[in-house]
């Protein structure tokens, strides 16, 4: 299914019509210019290959820039990404051919290195979305109920509120973790007589099998996994600020590069 390559702002609160408050994340989503075409016939299998944000000049090599010349690009996106095509997906008669006119890099929504870091808090996330979001993209948006061909854009208005959509990223590294914070172990009593309240206890039996099972929970390397979650509500679209707010929390840290994908 379609989708869009994004950043997450971070999180914040929005009212619905009976004055109820609505936990959301914001998401910068796009414009994602299509880079590439997957057909069945030269690919074996569909897909569109969707490009965000702008790398710098001097950071973008030979083959990069030239991949995306062929999508009439004048900046190399700092993030490609494949979304396979459902079957409601349609492509135009010839989608190897670029469309005229292209997304601008004045309209690149992110620079990957004056993105910046966002804070813990995220309380501040509208006002920190004004910042950082990019121009409108050019007039040339791809609809998804016509033909998709290269060249052209994708934004926040393939979604509608109310739809449920599947957000995918990487959850924060938190390092080397004990059980009590991975596994979240109760642990030891905390009163005299137990001076390691935080510690697994055992981990396996003695002379049978005299070694410990895999699989065992213990202390270890927590977060930085690549995780989905998915049945989440779109509470609202802004597609002046290529912003898409979703309720309740994604993975990652604020900053953090998302795909988000039609349920």
């Amino acid at each position: 299914m379609l989708g869009l390559i994004g950043k997450k702002i971070g999180m914040t609160q929005l009212f619905d019509e009976t004055g109820a408050i609505i936990p959301v994340t914001a998401i910068q989503a796009g414009p994602c210019p299509i880079v590439q075409v997957r057909t069945e016939e030269r690919d074996g299998y569909r897909a569109v290959q969707l490009g965000f944000g702008a790398k710098k000049p001097r950071r973008s090599g030979k083959p990069e820039t030239g991949h995306a010349a062929k999508a009439s690009l004048d900046y190399v996106p700092a993030m490609l990404r494949e979304f396979p095509l459902g079957d409601d997906d349609s492509l135009a008669d010839d989608p190897h051919s670029p469309v005229p006119a292209a997304v601008s890099e004045a309209s690149a929504p992110v620079d990957d290195d004056e993105a910046g870091e966002g804070e813990e808090g995220g309380s501040d996330a509208a006002a920190e979305a004004d910042a950082t979001v990019g121009e409108a993209a050019s007039p040339e948006i791809a609809d998804p109920r016509a033909g998709l061909r290269v060249g052209q854009v994708l934004t926040v208005s393939i979604f509608e509120p109310g739809e449920r959509i599947r957000v995918t990223g990487d959850t924060k590294g938190r390092g080397f973790q004990g059980v009590v914070k991975r596994h979240r172990f109760a642990g030891f009593p905390k009163s005299h007589g137990h001076p390691f309240s935080r510690v697994p206890g055992s981990i396996g039996s003695g002379t049978d099998p005299s070694r410990v099972i895999k699989g065992r929970k213990m202390a270890g390397r927590m977060g930085g996994k690549r995780r989905t979650l998915r049945n989440l509500d779109v509470v609202k679209i802004d597609p002046e600020r290529n912003l898409i707010f979703v309720r309740g929390s994604v993975p990652g840290a604020p900053n953090g590069w998302v795909f988000i994908r039609k349920q």
